[in-house]
């Protein structure tokens, strides 16, 4: 595929894919391997159910494969001993590669789980930013020297933790990748990556460039498979230092019993949410904040972590603002995702499809006042229409669960108390949302919602500076900043006695 020409348009997007040639093997010691049992597991284009590759379906002895060529790998130290410039070197290479096949691998994660192409050239972007920041950082954090008297030098060094296995979702498949990895892989460890079997394809081809790059031998692996095989026998390895997981509660509470069950590995876990957003009366522009709270849950199909799915909203703006979300969503409906016009695509596999649609069916049962979508789109391909619901209760499914779909729920409230309450009033604590031009208001409400990030009149802002990560069961780790460097490197204490003269 040429790196050069900038495809603009859906037929520029389609003869691309029409030449694509896919990587379907695992990485394992710097090789591309069919699994040990030689099974496979297909990768189908949600938006056509067309099959893209037989995907190498790793399990139990892979994973103990994989384990024992990163531990030798570590121990060797051509990664994790090398100067820290020179390991910033190499990942700032691969980000180069990343940014001169950015086009490639866009289309790569939008033809394997069906969001469109202009988000997928955003995640892109993201990607190779993350890569940069963390690789930046390498040579830019320093160890401490603490206070002592003469006769005593006390440092306080920062180490790789060892031996890192991540494993990534589905629906930012190569962002969420480089959150993970590149914080890890700055840090000196050697990490084991495994995909989501419903978006492998990308890793593989990272897993390609990353040799190109430079990376040493046995420092970067994918091992493609499903959860309950490969990634169980990782998350239960003895040899596995430290585990980093972005997928649901349930998964994440499992790997942390996993760990448990080992060899009390560190986990990092970015789990589920039910994002609230809250709009308040005296906001100032109510179509525009009526377009950001209809992207901030119809973006990617609502397969978005800090989705704003439920959408609070002062009583005496309610019935207006409802129908100015109503006509965003207008223009905000599902297309081919090769389009670079789609706002939506596809939803990623007929088990989530299927679950939206019964989630969909319950709020219609439950007494929610369903005023848009709804339903399927006929034809081929796994596509739901932007959903709105109104008259939302806290006791209904809809309002409590976390769908992962294009399904809005919409809460009233009266008081700032009373928004506060219902915000707060969920297991999760992902994001949050607010809008209001009372500064007074602004300050108090954003300390006590209780979530790991808060956007206020704006919603998913940040950069690479910025924590990202959860609190109660939305998870207790961090990706992006420096911070998450943190989490990949273990501190040492060193104490030396000096004699005096």
């Amino acid at each position: 595929m040429s790196r050069t020409s900038f495809p603009r348009t859906l037929a520029d997007w389609q003869a691309r894919a029409a030449e694509l040639a896919v990587e379907s093997r695992a990485f394992i010691d710097d090789s591309f391997v069919a699994a040990a049992s030689g099974d496979t597991f297909v990768s189908i284009n949600p938006a056509t159910g067309e099959t893209l590759a037989q995907v190498a379906s790793c399990d139990e002895p892979d994973a103990e494969r994989a384990v024992a060529v990163a531990r030798r790998a570590f121990a060797d130290g051509a990664w994790s001993r090398m100067a820290p410039g020179k390991r910033k070197k190499t990942l700032l290479r691969l980000a180069d590669l990343m940014e001169a096949n950015k086009h490639e691998l866009a289309l790569i994660d939008t033809l394997d789980m069906g969001k469109p192409i202009s988000s997928s050239l955003g995640d892109m972007a993201g990607a190779i930013a993350c890569l940069r920041y963390q690789a930046e950082c390498i040579d830019k954090l320093y160890g401490e020297v603490a206070p002592t008297g003469e006769d005593s030098l006390a440092l306080v060094l920062r180490e790789p933790i060892g031996v890192v296995a991540a494993i990534v979702p589905w629906n930012f498949p190569l962002m969420m990748t480089a959150w993970k990895i590149a914080p890890a892989l700055a840090a000196g460890n050697s990490v084991i990556l495994k995909p989501s079997e419903k978006s492998p394809l990308s890793a593989l081809r990272l897993a390609q460039l990353a040799q190109e790059a430079g990376i040493p031998r046995g420092v970067f692996q994918v091992l493609p498979g499903f959860g309950h095989t490969v990634g169980k026998a990782l998350a239960l390895s003895m040899e596995v230092d430290c585990l980093a997981f972005t997928g649901s509660t349930a998964v994440g509470k499992q790997l942390m019993q996993y760990a448990g069950q080992s060899n009390l590995k560190r986990v990092y876990l970015e789990c589920g949410g039910k994002s609230p957003n809250l709009v308040f009366a005296d906001c100032k522009n109510l179509d525009q904040v009526a377009s950001y709270a209809a992207a901030a849950i119809f973006h990617n199909q609502g397969e978005v972590c800090i989705a704003g799915s439920r959408l609070l909203v002062e009583n005496t703006i309610r019935d207006d603002f409802v129908e100015r979300v109503l006509k965003a969503a207008e223009n905000m409906q599902p297309g081919d995702p090769l389009d670079p016009q789609s706002f939506m695509g596809a939803i990623v596999d007929e088990t989530q499809h299927r679950r939206i649609l019964d989630y969909i069916r319950q709020g219609v049962e439950e007494g929610a006042r369903l005023r848009s979508g709804g339903k399927a789109i006929d034809g081929p391909g796994l596509f739901i229409p932007p959903t709105v619901f109104d008259g939302v209760t806290a006791q209904m499914t809809i309002g409590r669960e976390e769908i992962f779909g294009p399904v809005l729920a919409v809460f009233g409230f009266d008081t700032e108390e009373e928004a506060i309450a219902m915000a707060n009033d969920t297991p999760y604590g992902l994001a949050a949302g607010l809008w209001s031009q009372d500064i007074d208001r602004i300050m108090r409400v954003t300390r006590r919602l209780q979530s790991g990030q808060v956007f206020v009149n704006n919603w998913a802002g940040g950069d690479q500076t910025m924590p990202f990560g959860g609190v109660k069961q939305s998870g207790n780790g961090r990706d992006k900043s420096h911070h998450s460097l943190e989490e990949y490197s273990e501190l040492k204490s060193v104490w030396m006695s000096l004699q005096s003269s």
